[in-house]
C-alpha cells in the first residue's frame, strides 16, 4: 500500500510500555504507521504541529499537561484534527470532558487490538467512535445537573477529608457559604451525605483520591 493511503498515527501516553505496545499493534497493520510518540500534553501539541498526524490517540491523565487541555489546544489550532481518547478512565465526567474538548472517539485501554484498529479507521474516515457502554455513561452524564467551579472545588476538598472550617479557610470564604455549596452539590449528585457525595464523585470521575 502506498504511503499516501497510510493512516499516520500520533500516540500520546506517559507510560513508555503502553506507547510501545500500541505502536507494535498499529505498525503491524499495513494500512497504518506510527509517526510520533509523546509522553505529555505539551509534547503532544508540539509533535502534532510537526507531523500533522491523521489520527491522534490521547491519554487523559499525564504529568505537565493532561489530555483534555492538549485536545482543547490542538483542536483550537486545527479544526480538522481527529483525536480519540485512549484511557483507563470510564467515569462519565472523564468521557464528557474528553469529547467536549473536541475528541471524536473514546476508547478504554482494555480494548482488544482489533477494536483499537477499528476505532482508528472510524475516526480517520470522519466518523465518531464511542462504544455503546461509553455512550450510555455519556448520556447519563448529560442528564446530571452541572456543578459550578466553586462546587467542584468544595467537592475536591471534601474528598481530601477537610472539615467545613478547613474548606472555608482554603477557599477564603465563610463557613455558611461552604455549607450552602455542600447542600447544593449534595442535591445535584442525588445523595444525602458527604461520604456518599465523595463515592459518587470518584465513580463519575469528578474527583480522584
Amino acid at each position: 500500500m502506498s504511503q499516501l493511503t497510510t493512516i499516520r498515527v500520533l500516540i500520546v501516553d506517559d507510560h513508555t510500555v503502553v506507547r510501545r505496545g500500541l505502536a507494535t499493534i498499529i505498525n503491524r497493520d499495513p494500512e497504518m504507521t506510527v509517526v510520533a510518540q509523546a509522553e505529555d500534553g505539551q509534547q503532544a501539541i508540539d509533535l502534532f504541529r510537526e507531523y500533522q498526524p491523521d489520527v491522534t490517540l490521547m491519554d487523559l491523565s499525564m504529568p505537565q499537561m493532561g489530555g483534555v487541555a492538549a485536545i482543547t489546544a490542538i483542536c483550537a489550532e486545527c479544526k480538522q484534527a481527529r483525536i480519540t481518547v485512549l484511557t483507563t478512565y470510564d467515569g462519565d465526567e472523564d468521557i464528557y470532558r474528553g469529547l467536549q474538548a473536541g475528541a471524536q472517539g473514546y476508547l478504554l485501554k482494555d480494548a482488544k487490538p482489533n477494536e483499537l484498529l477499528n476505532a482508528i479507521r472510524t475516526i480517520h474516515s470522519g466518523q465518531k467512535y464511542v462504544p455503546p457502554a461509553v455512550g450510555a455513561k455519556l448520556l447519563q452524564r448529560m442528564s446530571h445537573p452541572e456543578l459550578s467551579e466553586r462546587e467542584l472545588a468544595v467537592l475536591r476538598l471534601m474528598a481530601q477529608g477537610m472539615s467545613n472550617a478547613d474548606i472555608a479557610a482554603a477557599l477564603s470564604i465563610g463557613e455558611s457559604t461552604v455549607k450552602s455549596h455542600i447542600n447544593r452539590l449534595l442535591s445535584k449528585l442525588g445523595v444525602s451525605d458527604r461520604t456518599q457525595a465523595v463515592i459518587v464523585a470518584v465513580k463519575r470521575g469528578l474527583v480522584s483520591l
